[in-house]
């Protein structure tokens, strides 16, 4: 079976990587991919701007599918997604891990999510809507701070703001709406109450259908708990990023905040998407704050994580695309989900200067010897292929994300140790890493 996978970052490498383990797939085809993918076993990049048999007006991505007799897509990102990618796969019959443009709003619009949350009772903070600026300073100004100032539509990581005080607030409402930071996505604001606690990332495999829920085998299945570490630089302390490493699993999360998600979170998704009658085949990301009166949902994602899918899915003790059959063909309740009894630690190593201005075209360098050491797995995010070569050390960089090195131990220590050994093979001009991802006190903890 030939694959399309849709997206070009670390989290695609990843899926990729974790396809080409499968012995049903013969190749994965990757649009646009990157360095990483370009040299992975049974992977190819192609670029749309590339091909010559894309018609005018024609799909890219479905024609593409189409001409590499690709029989499953898997989608990466949330904008294609948001924009109905899934929807034109299915109409030309090629079954599509990744949701519907329906049921893609859940990330696309914080306003819907947040109402969908309300309606089917899924735990969350309190909130209000405004397409109003000076309504929404009112509200700010009311309830105080802190307080968290989020944009309604999708801006790449950037549409949220956790104001410390009113003044920040307020100059956050001013920001996105009105000096457009966040362009369009700014227009509308959801303004939601602050809660203390720990954050984690639960990712998940859905199969919702009408057709499944009439027959019971509708399902949301939780993968191991996971978290990100937003902050730039060591302590959380810095500006937000898109991610600075994950880890996975969780030490501190219970069994019983666990069995809490599932009753108080989870499930009530699992209803509503029933009952809004969604086409969801594809992940969900749970973005949950622990809190002293449980956990609370703060977003939804509707696709993979990243970095925390590069932190996760090397811990599948499954075949990954036989899940991706399952979550298409209404089996997914029946998979046997098995999982490494270990740990899985990856730092991301960025280009200096980010999450602002930075440098692309910088060459890295590996030694391959360390790396192989270590037994870590580098999967690239920001990184082209210089010339044509299998060789690491022809890769120039092309993004502030460059790459995550992710390495497993059987206890968090020496999955800890392995990372960082694999990740000291890796140089290139202001690389930049923190040195404490998944220990005490690195991830931001939501105290102010």
């Amino acid at each position: 079976m030939n694959i399309i996978v849709v997206g070009g970052g670390g989290r695609e490498h990843t899926i990729c990587w974790k396809l080409a383990q499968s012995s049903l797939v013969d190749k994965v085809v990757v649009v646009p991919g990157n360095g990483g993918t370009a040299f992975e076993s049974k992977c190819v990049n192609v670029n749309p701007a590339n091909c010559d048999y894309i018609g005018e007006g024609e799909n890219s991505y479905v024609a593409i599918a189409k001409h590499e007799n690709c029989r499953m897509a898997v989608i990466g990102p949330e904008d294609p997604l948001a924009e109905g990618i899934a929807d034109e796969f299915w109409k030309a019959d090629i079954p599509c891990v990744g949701p519907k443009k329906a049921g893609a709003q859940l990330e696309a619009s914080k306003d819907l999510s947040k109402g969908f949350m309300k309606k089917y009772g899924v735990a969350c903070p309190s909130s209000e809507t405004f397409v109003n600026k000076d309504a929404a300073c009112e509200y700010i100004k009311k309830h105080g701070a802190p307080i968290v100032v989020k944009a309604d539509g999708l801006a790449a990581g950037k549409g949220v703001v956790v104001a410390a005080t009113v003044e920040q607030a307020l100059q956050a409402v001013e920001d996105m709406m009105g000096n457009g930071k966040v362009g369009d996505a700014g227009k509308k604001l959801v303004i939601e109450e602050y809660l203390e606690g720990v954050e984690i990332s639960v990712l998940a495999a859905v199969s919702v259908t009408p057709e499944y829920a009439v027959s019971g085998s509708a399902t949301i299945v939780p993968f191991l708990p996971a978290r990100d570490h937003k902050r730039l630089l060591d302590g959380a302390k810095g500006p937000n990023t898109g991610g600075m490493g994950a880890v996975c699993p969780l030490d501190d999360v219970t069994p019983k905040m666990m069995e809490q998600f599932n009753s108080d979170i989870l499930q009530p998704t699992l209803n509503g998407l029933i009952k809004e009658k969604y086409d969801y085949r594809g992940f969900i990301f749970f973005g949950v704050m622990l809190t002293k009166s449980g956990p609370k949902l703060l977003e939804y994602n509707v696709r993979l994580g990243d970095p925390e899918t590069q932190a996760v899915l090397p811990l599948m003790d499954f075949d990954f695309a036989a899940m991706c059959t399952a979550i298409l063909n209404g089996t997914l309740k029946d998979f046997d989900f098995k999982w490494k009894p270990g740990y899985q630690v990856a730092p991301v190593v960025v280009s200096g200067g980010y999450p602002e201005a930075y440098k692309k075209g910088c060459a890295i360098t590996v030694n391959k010897q360390i790396l192989e050491a270590s037994g870590a797995k580098v999967f690239i995010a920001g990184a082209q292929s210089g010339r044509r070569s299998i060789e690491h050390d022809n890769l120039l960089t092309s993004g502030g994300r460059v790459l995550a090195c992710s390495a497993y131990g059987d206890t968090f220590k020496k999955a800890w140790e392995h990372a960082y050994e694999g990740i000291s093979a890796i140089k290139f001009e202001n690389c930049f890493y923190r040195k404490d991802i998944g220990l005490p006190g690195a991830a931001e903890s939501g105290k102010l």
